[in-house]
């Protein structure tokens, strides 16, 4: 009998349509290794952050028509796969938060794996793009990763002067707090919920 310790939380997702065709692999009990192609060299900046700072191993291929449509697809997938790959959820610490500084900006990131939907984005970008990106496929890509992913997330980032290290002040409080909320504690196989399941 495998102990729920044990078991490597991973997932393979691929979504392909018209549109796009995307490929995800995840591993939240990974080092945070990455290897990730994409159109967007921003988004795959940001991508590869998160899993740095995460130690979450993840590999994404993927090609599209439009920006936008990638953007979406990449999160759907990246979203189904976190959510996959936590299972029942059993001994997760489920919280987690984090404040995090990129020279002169400062985020601050709080999450809730307990399967409850809710996004809330705060950026405070003064430009429409940053890089190669449009500002608001950012915070829709990060919007559509909660919604699959059943997470309750929120990022305010306070201050800043330069878009860039908004944004990936943004990406690291949130690679800290979901690798706070996915840690396993040893030995127990309960869900930190009053309900007794996690939804």
């Amino acid at each position: 009998m495998v102990k729920l310790s044990e078991k490597i939380r991973k997932a393979e997702i691929k979504r392909e349509t018209n549109e796009t065709n995307v490929s995800v692999e995840i591993n939240l009990d990974g080092i945070g290794v990455s290897e990730i192609t994409t159109q967007i060299n921003f988004l795959s900046h940001m991508l590869t952050i998160f899993s740095r700072h995460s130690n979450t191993d993840l590999k994404i291929k993927a090609k599209g028509d439009l920006n936008h449509h990638l953007i979406e697809d990449i999160a759907i997938c990246i979203g189904i796969g976190i959510d996959k790959a936590l299972g029942d959820k059993k001994g997760i610490e489920r919280y987690g938060d984090k404040i995090i500084p990129m020279d002169d900006a400062l985020a601050i990131c709080a999450l809730d794996l307990g399967g409850r939907i809710g996004c809330y984005i705060d950026l405070k970008t003064s430009n429409e793009k940053v890089e190669d990106c449009y500002v608001q496929d950012i915070i829709h890509f990060l919007e559509t990763l909660a919604q699959n992913a059943k997470i309750n997330l929120h990022i305010i980032v306070q201050y800043g002067n330069n878009d860039h290290h908004k944004i990936e002040a943004a990406f690291k409080a949130f690679a800290h707090a979901f690798k706070e909320a996915k840690l396993r504690k040893k030995n127990d196989e309960n869900v930190l919920s009053t309900k007794g399941i996690l939804i």
